[in-house]
């Protein structure tokens, strides 16, 4: 999706807007909520990369390290399951998984539309606050 999508722009300032939500749960891991995630904005030529990362650690310096998720597109030399260091300002959503639910991926919502139907169906099905 462009960096200037309307739905996207708003799914992400609502994933930021709840990130303590992120953060509460990954200090305090508890058994029912595992799998943490984080997608992250990487600048690329055009537009930027948004990726999710796995393996979240806060780094002394007040940034974080985290591996990718999924394989980038636009970032040469960079592969899955490579480490990544970012800042917070380049978290564009995060996810969990609570009892098999999925919560947070407010980013994942505006992809729904665009999915064959049942496809989206069995995603909204996993998440937690479709």
């Amino acid at each position: 999706m462009a960096d200037t999508d309307a739905e996207m722009n708003a799914a992400i300032a609502r994933a930021r807007a709840t990130l303590p939500v992120f953060w509460a749960s990954y200090e305090a891991l508890k058994r029912m909520e595992t799998d943490h995630s984080l997608k992250v904005r990487f600048r690329t030529v055009g537009n930027d990369e948004h990726i999710w990362m796995s393996d979240v650690k806060k780094l002394p310096s007040g940034e974080y390290a985290a591996r990718f998720a999924d394989t980038p597109r636009n970032l040469p030399g960079k592969r899955f399951g490579d480490l990544a260091e970012f800042k917070d300002a380049d978290i564009s959503d995060w996810m969990f998984m609570r009892n098999g639910k999925i919560v947070g991926g407010e980013t994942i919502k505006p992809l729904l539309k665009s999915m064959p139907k049942s496809d989206a169906d069995a995603l909204r099905a996993r998440m937690e606050q479709p």
